[in-house]
Order: structure tokens, then C-alpha cells, then sequence
């Protein structure tokens, strides 16, 4: 699987300098020019990694990875954060808010891709073997692979979030709101009765394995991923 890299920079022509290098060393690219429409980016399509400029218009850079690192589906996302801002505090400042790593500009692209092999080595050697099990499901987050009952079995990206949100957070009743903000993301303006349509794709695919009823309603509250049999 390639490995996607968000670049949030307003300067256009920084912007395509790295999305240059980033591309000939094999990986995919998205860009952002501010944090509004890099959170957006990240709710359709999360990256394995992000370059953040500090100096970015409206809300800032650190603000932005602060804000990252308070949401629940996306706070483990690695982050190097850009800047020309080149002082022991500032870059205190940067890591303190939930940037990884920190480079100064102008930016040394041979140094910057160093930086990104060693973080990205990092983040993968804390996941690499993770994987969640419920029963006979098992979803290998490293790999995005789900097996039930030790047969491969394909999920949508939608349904692939819900389930690993599910296993990630057993046994808690979570409304339909909560859910959207937290799978779909915050951003997104879907409809709440949106989630039941996937719950109701989740149950059809868990049902030729017998454990849909995992997946359970709890009246007048929302739903609940459970091993315990239904009351």
C-alpha cells in the first residue's frame, strides 16, 4: 500500500517543490493551503503522514495539531511540523502541541526525507504487529486486513472505520452523533440516519459468520459493539 503524505502549506510553490520530491521517492501526495481544508482532506482520506507549516492562515499550524491530537480517530497520525520560526522555544512550543519532529525552513528536501523514512519507521514499529480481535474477527490495523474466522474478507472504507472504532471501543453505547463525529469526522455533514445505513452494511457483512448480533442497538441511545448475547 503507498504511503499518502498531507503537505498543509500556504505557499504554493513550497508546496510543489516537496510534492515533487515526495512523488519521485514513490509516495502518493495530497496538499492543503489551510487547516480548514487540510481537516477536510484528512476526513475523506487519512494520511499516513503530515508536513505542517506553523504559519498558516487563520488558525495555525499548532493549533491545528493540537486540535489533531484531540480527536480520537486521528491523534496517532505522525506530523512534522515546517516553520521558519528558529527558536529553542518556538520549537518547544511545536513539539509540546503534537508535532513529532520539527524543521526549520528554508527546507533541506534530502534532510526532510530522511526525517520522514525515520518517523514513518517509528510510527509503523509501534503498530506494525497491532491488531484487534473480538472473537473470531480479527482487523490488523498495520495492513487494513480483516479476517472473521480466519477467512479474508473485504470491507468498504466506511464500514472498514466503523468496525476498527468498534473493536477499538467495546462495550460503550455511542449515539449517532457521536459516531459521525468521530468516524466520519467532525467536518462531515452527513445526515445521522447515514449511520444506520452502515450499520446496517457492517451487519451484513458480519452476518454470514454468525456474530452481526455483535453489532447491537440500544434503544433511545445509539449502538453498542458487544460480545455479551443481547438482553
Amino acid at each position: 500500500m503507498t504511503t499518502r503524505i498531507l503537505i498543509i502549506e500556504d505557499e504554493k510553490p513550497i508546496r510543489e517543490m516537496i510534492r515533487f520530491a515526495l512523488e519521485r521517492e514513490g509516495y502518493a501526495v495530497d496538499e492543503a493551503g489551510d487547516a480548514a481544508e487540510a481537516t477536510s482532506r484528512i476526513s475523506r482520506q487519512r494520511p499516513d503522514l503530515m508536513l505542517v507549516d506553523w504559519m498558516l492562515p487563520e488558525v495555525s499550524g499548532v493549533n491545528l495539531i493540537r486540535s489533531l491530537r484531540r480527536n480520537e480517530i486521528n491523534r496517532d497520525i505522525p506530523v512534522i511540523m515546517l516553520t521558519a520560526r528558529g527558536e529553542e522555544s518556538d520549537k518547544v512550543t511545536g513539539l509540546e502541541a503534537g508535532a513529532d519532529d520539527y524543521m526549520s525552513k528554508p527546507v533541506a528536501i534530502k534532510e526532510l526525507l530522511a526525517r520522514i523514512r525515520a518517523l514513518l519507521r517509528r510510527s509503523r514499529g509501534f503498530s506494525q504487529e497491532e491488531t484487534l480481535q473480538a472473537g473470531i474477527i480479527k482487523l490488523n490495523i498495520a495492513t487494513h486486513q480483516i479476517t472473521i474466522n480466519e477467512q479474508a474478507v473485504h470491507f468498504g472504507q466506511t464500514e472498514y472505520r466503523l468496525l476498527k472504532f468498534f473493536l477499538q471501543h467495546p462495550e460503550r453505547v455511542y449515539s449517532r452523533g457521536q459516531l459521525l463525529d468521530l468516524v466520519w469526522g467532525e467536518t462531515v455533514y452527513v445526515e445521522e440516519r447515514t449511520v444506520d445505513v452502515h450499520i446496517l452494511r457492517l451487519r451484513k457483512l458480519l452476518k454470514p459468520y454468525g456474530v452481526e448480533s455483535m453489532v447491537q442497538t440500544v434503544r433511545g441511545a445509539g449502538y453498542r459493539f458487544s460480545q455479551a448475547v443481547e438482553s
